[in-house]
């Protein structure tokens, strides 16, 4: 076989993890940040800690594993409602979730954001949230680039269940 571009084959890319995204995908409850935030089970809504004002979960559809959010229990979608609070949890959460990161999937950096209205690719615009995206030197690859897709390489649960045990080793 040459390695001439475009192929003369079919490559197969295995990512059986994946099934989860596909049997979630179109279950999950649409106010699921409000769900969670009353829910009992963190388990079940991979809520990885709670706070007084906040908590800190996972994205069921990650940018990079270990895509973390951290969410204020009360439905706000700007800013300026924020309660100082609230905003000073957030912040908390944002550095706890990085000690997290770093344990867990050796993260190098991070992407930390806002997406404020859906102008701004508010997934989720009427309940704000901050994006702590973990990042590694050369991980933007030929998959996102070209191939329009992402590979994300553990399964949500699988990685929930490292998170709480790296959790449960730091102080509170």
């Amino acid at each position: 076989m040459s390695d001439s571009f475009p192929k003369n084959h079919l490559e197969s890319l295995w990512a059986p993890w994946r099934v989860e995204y596909f049997q979630t995908k179109d279950t999950a409850p649409t106010d699921f940040f409000s769900e969670a935030a009353q829910a009992s089970d963190d388990a079940a809504h991979l809520v990885v800690i709670r706070r007084k004002q906040t908590f800190l979960i996972m994205n069921r559809y990650p940018y990079s594993a270990g895509h973390l959010m951290a969410v204020p229990y009360r439905k706000v979608s700007d800013m300026g409602d924020l309660t100082e609070e609230e905003i000073l949890e957030l912040w908390h959460l944002c550095r706890h979730a990085q000690t997290l990161l770093k344990e867990c999937v050796k993260a190098q950096g991070f992407n930390v954001g806002w997406n404020l209205g859906k102008a701004a690719g508010a997934g989720v615009d009427d309940h704000l949230h901050l994006h702590i995206v973990p990042r590694w030197i050369g991980d933007s690859n030929f998959m996102t680039t070209i191939g329009n897709q992402r590979v994300i390489p553990e399964g949500l649960q699988t990685l929930y269940q490292r998170l709480r045990t790296a959790q449960s080793a730091l102080p509170q």
